[in-house]
């Protein structure tokens, strides 16, 4: 038989003479059959066995890496949850809170002495404003409209909620905010007087609109 009948696990008869060397020179070889049908039937079984090995090791190389891709995620998520915090934590300390949301920032526009039109500086304020609003997650806008006490009650409620109206025209047309992010806009009157009515400065104070930017506190997640 050829030289690839002598396959690892073979039981044979070596005849032969050492060389110089000290190595065996092999005259003749021999096995019997059914010697050679066992070592076979091992090489077999060993061929099979280093299959399986490979095919489990390569499920395992998959597993790990499908486990690594997995924390990966989980760390980016926990990452977007901090900055989300810090992001949070940071308006809060500039602005504030309400019951249900997170304060993320603010403009008040100012107006004339029985005035509703907004001045076209005050536009561009409220245009970031939409811009910035659009990077929060789950965002709200709320809009409040005021007045200063002087004159009448009736006539200032009006005046708030005109204003109100007017800026959150601004907000929908050119800052294509959409009304599903609008809080129903508030005309507020006479009420929360931020300036000293009894002066002309103070009354000025008083006219204004404050747009702010929500989260609600349950979609912010923390």
């Amino acid at each position: 038989m050829s030289m690839a009948a002598l396959v690892p696990g073979l039981a044979v008869k070596v005849e032969g003479a050492y060389d110089e060397k000290n190595q065996l020179l092999a005259s003749s070889v021999s096995f019997k059959g059914n010697d050679l049908e066992d070592a076979q039937k091992i090489q077999a079984g060993l061929h099979e066995n280093t299959q399986e090995l490979e095919k489990q090791k390569a499920e395992l190389q998959a597993q790990n890496e499908a486990l690594q891709q997995h924390q990966k995620q989980l760390t980016e998520h926990e990452e977007k949850i901090a900055a989300n915090k810090a992001a949070v934590d940071a308006a809060v300390a500039r602005f504030g809170q309400l019951d249900d949301y997170y304060i993320f920032d603010e403009v008040t526009v100012l107006f004339g002495n029985g005035k509703t039109k907004v001045d076209p500086k005050f536009v561009p304020q409220l245009l970031a404003l939409t811009e910035k609003a659009k990077t929060i997650n789950g965002y709200m806008i709320e809009v409040k409209g005021f007045a200063s006490s002087a004159g009448s009650a009736t006539v200032n409620q009006k005046l708030s909620e005109d204003r109100a109206a007017a800026v959150t025209q601004i907000l929908i047309q050119q800052g294509k905010v959409p009304l599903t992010r609008m809080l129903a806009p508030g005309a507020m009157g006479e009420t929360e007087q931020v300036g000293n009515d009894k002066s002309a400065e103070g009354q000025a104070e008083n006219r204004r609109v404050v747009v702010r930017v929500l989260q609600n506190k349950a979609i912010a997640g923390i």
